[in-house]
């Protein structure tokens, strides 16, 4: 366990300055300078694929998976999502999923292959325990143009109820007596909106491109719903057609680079034949790459329509925004609503607006 510890975080010390012991018996320290060669009558150094087999048998689960990703993002073993076989003995989990889409412009081959796996495998485990929850939050407004057979105490209907039974009004009791009970469906069969989703791809959003990537793919499982979906930096990149599959989305798309906020608006706006039926949902930390002003005065132009504009400064499970407050507070004054969501509280506002 000490080996396997050691092969990682001995580098801690040499990024200090810290140089480990090179040469004497065994057990004597990696020096990360001579890539990890022990000196010595030492064992012999591990390889990267023995060294996380090791890691996986001798530790839990949860212990691996924080060693796993410590590789990863602190101290850059890129080699454990660049050689397929290392990559094939990698748990699948978001963390790794991250680690896939921030190198996969390194990978060829074999080794994309392997990564489009997990990948799909990450994101629909990712999909099927948001769908639920979010579908429940966007249908479970009661629709009393609706009947429902599903006789529930939450759902009955007094007013129907009571003008259906009047008939029945006992004089000598002076009691109504029901002889039909009508309810309410929760289930809001007729939505016709057109959701519009702008993702800014930037590094720093990349838990908000994920997590769009699979909203959009519920959203659009919804009754009456249209969805766009459309990739930003300096270009926009439609991927509306796209939808059904966010791996391939987030497969495609490239994280980083410049951002046009403004001109992904001006794409929205080219989308909306509705108006008071269209929601925008811009996904950006609003660290817009030129000047704001053609960006807030898109934000009015549709708000002035009667398009509803939602910006979301993080759409993750923590929801915890880095974004400029200057900005958005711009946004904000011609109409715009800002916030941090979860994903579940975004389909409540969607809800709340849908009804």
């Amino acid at each position: 366990m000490d080996r396997c510890l050691d092969y990682l975080y001995g580098r801690e010390y040499h990024g200090r300055g810290v140089r480990g012991k090179s040469s004497g018996g065994k057990g004597g320290t990696a020096d990360p300078d001579a890539d990890n060669r022990y000196g010595g009558d030492g064992e012999s150094i591990l390889a990267i694929p023995e060294w996380l087999q090791q890691v996986r048998e001798l530790f839990p689960n949860d212990t691996a998976e924080i060693i796993q990703r410590h590789a990863l993002d602190r101290y850059g073993m890129t080699e454990l999502v660049t050689d397929p076989e290392v990559l094939k003995k990698l748990e699948p989990s978001y963390e790794l999923l991250k680690a896939v889409l921030a190198y996969k412009g390194m990978m060829k081959g074999e080794v994309l292959e392997v990564a489009r796996r997990i990948v799909r495998q990450v994101v629909e485990e990712l999909r099927r325990k948001l769908a639920k929850d979010v579908r429940r939050a966007l249908w479970g407004r009661l629709n009393k143009q609706r009947r429902s057979r599903l006789k529930v105490l939450r759902n009955l209907d007094w007013q129907r109820t009571i003008r259906a039974n009047l008939k029945n009004y006992d004089l000598q009791r002076k009691q109504v007596v029901l002889g039909a009970l009508h309810f309410s469906s929760r289930v809001e069969r007729h939505m016709p909106w057109h959701i519009v989703m702008l993702v800014d791809c930037s590094g720093s959003m990349m838990d908000s491109v994920i997590y769009s990537a699979v909203m959009a793919g519920i959203f659009k499982g919804l009754p009456a719903v249209r969805v766009s979906l459309a990739a930003f930096d300096t270009q926009v990149v439609d991927f509306s057609e796209e939808i059904d599959d966010p791996t391939e989305i987030l497969m495609s798309v490239q994280l980083g680079g410049g951002t046009n906020i403004a001109g992904a608006l001006g794409y929205a706006e080219s989308l909306v034949v509705s108006p008071t039926r269209t929601i925008v949902v811009l996904v950006t930390d609003f660290f817009e790459g030129g000047s704001p002003a053609p960006m807030v005065a898109s934000i009015k132009r549709l708000c002035e329509q009667g398009v509803r504009v939602i910006g979301l400064a993080a759409l993750n499970e923590e929801a915890l925004p880095c974004y400029d407050n200057e900005v958005a507070q711009r946004c904000v004054d011609v109409g715009a609503d800002v916030a941090a969501l979860t994903p579940i509280r975004l389909a409540e506002w969607l809800g709340r607006i849908l009804s």
